[in-house]
């Protein structure tokens, strides 16, 4: 495994939501990427994004299922790479955990919740301010039911899948509130969030890696969002790679599959050569 580059330019956590290249990038600067080999899996340490990579995005959070396919791929994941597959995710960890029914380490939160027998990692605290965040965006939700609010362990988040008219609005919301009160803005797809700041994918994936058994692999890390950038920033700068679910877009990611059931069946691959 390559060592940590302390010289390396990568954004620091709190830097992504600033990066409009990675969110918004024009045609022009969506560069193809390849698909990934299978080898990669078989020596990978793998940590996995949840909604977008391993299962579709409903229209809300918690309209999501879990597949009898997923929960098998999973099953095969964790023998196959002897324990070094990891959810990181934005939901709570213990969300993913009960949806997954499963023993696999979860980071949730975005990378700030470490849950289960992970707890020992680190566990924050969460911010007093989000209780007037939560106001304040429910305030807007009830002037535009459409909105849907998700209160989480380390923020709270305005969903506008169903309201895209909306998104400015809810964006000048985050925004005024992160800094109102030292708070950290997190764009993803049709949805924004403020959330406490210090931590984020990549942490987590640096803070695993020195972890057995992921310290014994490569780090692989799957995601479709832009709250996937440092995850794939940080496998990068550890040796290995980032691999984009779904369409082409401006990432730091090296390789990418279509969407999430291309990445189901490019599991299923690996898992079928000994991953």
């Amino acid at each position: 495994m390559k060592p940590e580059n302390a010289n390396a330019t990568t954004p620091r956590s709190g830097e992504w939501a600033e990066r409009p290249e990675l969110e918004r990038g024009n045609a022009t600067d969506r560069k193809p990427m390849p698909e990934p080999p299978p080898a990669l899996l078989g020596a990978a340490s793998l940590f996995l994004d949840f909604d977008g990579t391993l299962i579709e995005i409903a229209e809300r959070p918690d309209a999501v299922t879990v597949s009898a396919r997923l929960a098998r791929v999973m099953q095969r994941l964790l023998v196959g790479l002897e324990g070094r597959v990891a959810v990181i995710s934005g939901r709570p960890a213990e969300q993913v955990g009960a949806l997954l029914g499963q023993p696999i380490p979860i980071v949730g939160s975005h990378g700030l919740e470490f849950g289960g027998d992970l707890a020992r990692l680190g566990k924050g605290s969460r911010p007093p301010a989000l209780v007037e965040a939560l106001a304040a965006m429910r305030a807007l939700a009830d002037r535009r039911p459409d909105l849907l609010v998700e209160d989480k362990p380390f923020g709270v988040a305005l969903h506008y899948r169903q309201c895209p008219a909306a998104e400015a609005e809810c964006r000048a919301l985050a925004e005024e509130l992160a800094a109102r009160h030292g708070l950290q803005v997190q764009p993803g797809k049709m949805m924004i969030e403020v959330r406490a700041p210090g931590g984020d994918k990549g942490t987590a994936i640096r803070t695993l890696m020195r972890e057995t058994p992921f310290a014994q692999g490569t780090p692989v890390f799957m995601g479709d969002d832009l709250t996937d950038e440092p995850g794939f920033a940080a496998a990068a700068d550890l040796g290995g790679a980032g691999i984009l679910v779904g369409e082409t877009r401006p990432s730091l990611a090296r390789y990418r599959l279509g969407g999430v059931a291309a990445a189901l069946a490019w599991l299923e691959s690996g898992v079928a050569q000994g991953a």
